[in-house]
């Protein structure tokens, strides 16, 4: 599939503004999930602000660890650390109101992402979201020789989401990143 086939969802500017999440026909706020969660930064400075109960899960159990330090008090509202791989993890059916991937998909191949994407969907309550903030490459996939993950172009990304059972409810691109790195996109889904 050629990048521009397929039409671009409407960018509001405010889809990540979780804030904006409460009201009819919206995500609540009652619990969020976060993957690949590492030592806690997302779940510190964004999730626990907003969520009343937040999960995380990460494949290194030092990460967790670390996170229990590195969230203090605040990590009183972590429901679970889970250790585990998202190709393996399977989130607890109707859990979730926020499901926030972000810098980590580039570890899992297109086949596990997509199952990984379609048992998130399970796990998400009446109107929960998926997001996924990720590096993206101009185009095509791009090996890391390093470390062996990938660095997708959107129209892979689009075309795994649409292969897991989704739809982009909205997409951006962060700016003011240097045009020799990766650009940043963030996608809600459902």
């Amino acid at each position: 599939m050629k990048m521009g086939s397929t039409p671009r969802p409407r960018n509001t500017g405010k889809i990540f503004h979780l804030q904006s999440m409460e009201g009819p026909g919206k995500a609540g706020v009652g619990c969020a999930l976060d993957c690949g969660a590492g030592i806690g930064r997302i779940t510190k400075r964004l999730l626990l602000p907003m969520f009343k109960v937040v999960d995380m899960v990460d494949v290194t159990e030092s990460f967790l660890t670390k996170a229990k330090a590195h969230l203090g008090e605040e990590g009183n509202r972590v429901g679970n650390y889970y250790c585990c791989g998202l190709q393996d993890f399977v989130p607890q059916p109707q859990r979730y109101d926020v499901i926030w991937i972000q810098w980590v998909i580039g570890h899992l191949t297109d086949t596990h992402l997509i199952q990984f994407l379609k048992r998130c969907q399970k796990g998400l309550r009446p109107n929960g979201i998926i997001c996924v903030k990720d590096n993206v490459s101009q185009e095509g996939v791009i090996e890391d020789e390093v470390d062996s993950s990938v660095c997708r172009d959107l129209a892979s990304l689009r075309n795994i989401v649409r292969l897991a059972g989704l739809h982009v409810l909205a997409e951006e691109k962060q700016d003011n990143f240097p045009d020799e790195i990766y650009q940043v996109y963030s996608m809600a889904l459902r």
